[in-house]
């Protein structure tokens, strides 16, 4: 049975008050919660450790980026290995963010899931098209090409801990949101990428992301290639937060 799975990315967001009033919230609402959702809390790096104080076993935590390297002259980098050993379970690699804002390649991100995979973190790796490239017809290829370079080393023994996200880049913090048809339609193409890689497909989980809100949760979860989401902003309120892991269908 594939992982259910609700991750919420703070990108740079957050304070030692933030961290104080959230998490704690969070985990208490939560605490009832037997719909089988893993909740992720992925923080700034600075927030890593205030974060897993109050997060106790109820909540796993993530790290927003990891290095090409894992040790050196890197002023600035942090490496998988050392997000491992502060604690965090889960990396996000590739995100459009880094993509865009910081040239990230795919080459690069191919070398970041690898980091990732060695030191034991499981990498949520983040794949979508730009609106340019939907409305040009190339959703699907230019998914299809960032999963098979990202995917392209990954060994038959660390498909448990590979998790993909799609995020259509149009749909990140502008409020539009794919339809639950067509994001279940991208899940599925996925799905048939990494089945056709060799990978366990029907075993691996995968995410959607893009102005995810409680209020249409459940219809993108409840399609059934969706295995849960990556929340942005409503991922800094616990009323919006908890609302979207109440979504998760299987809640008794």
């Amino acid at each position: 049975m594939r992982r259910k799975i609700v991750a919420g990315n703070w990108k740079m967001n957050g304070s030692k008050d933030l961290v104080n009033s959230l998490v704690g919230q969070i985990r208490s609402e939560l605490a009832s919660l037997d719909n089988g959702v893993e909740t992720v809390i992925i923080p700034p790096a600075l927030y890593v450790g205030d974060v897993l104080s109050q997060a106790g076993a109820a909540l796993t935590v993530g790290i927003q980026n990891v290095s090409c390297w894992d040790s050196g002259a890197y002023t600035g980098e942090i490496s998988a290995v050392m997000a491992r050993d502060a604690g965090c379970s889960v990396a996000l690699v590739g995100h459009s963010e880094r993509r865009q804002l910081f040239g990230e390649t795919d080459e690069q991100v191919a070398v970041k899931v690898g980091k990732a995979l060695a030191s034991g973190l499981d990498a949520v790796i983040c794949v979508g098209e730009t609106l340019e490239e939907r409305e040009a017809g190339k959703a699907e290829e230019v998914v299809s090409a960032q999963i098979r370079k990202a995917v392209a080393d990954v060994s038959n023994g660390q498909w448990s801990q590979v998790v993909v996200a799609y995020e259509p880049v149009w749909a990140i913090g502008t409020g539009k949101t794919a339809t639950a048809d067509d994001a279940q339609a991208m899940h599925a193409a996925i799905r048939g990428v990494l089945k056709e890689l060799g990978a366990p497909a029907e075993e691996i989980t995968l995410l959607y992301g893009g102005s995810v809100k409680a209020d249409n949760a459940a219809a993108l979860f409840g399609q059934p290639d969706i295995d849960g989401g990556l929340i942005g902003g409503a991922s800094l309120k616990a009323e919006d937060f908890v609302g979207i892991c109440r979504a998760m269908p299987g809640e008794s």
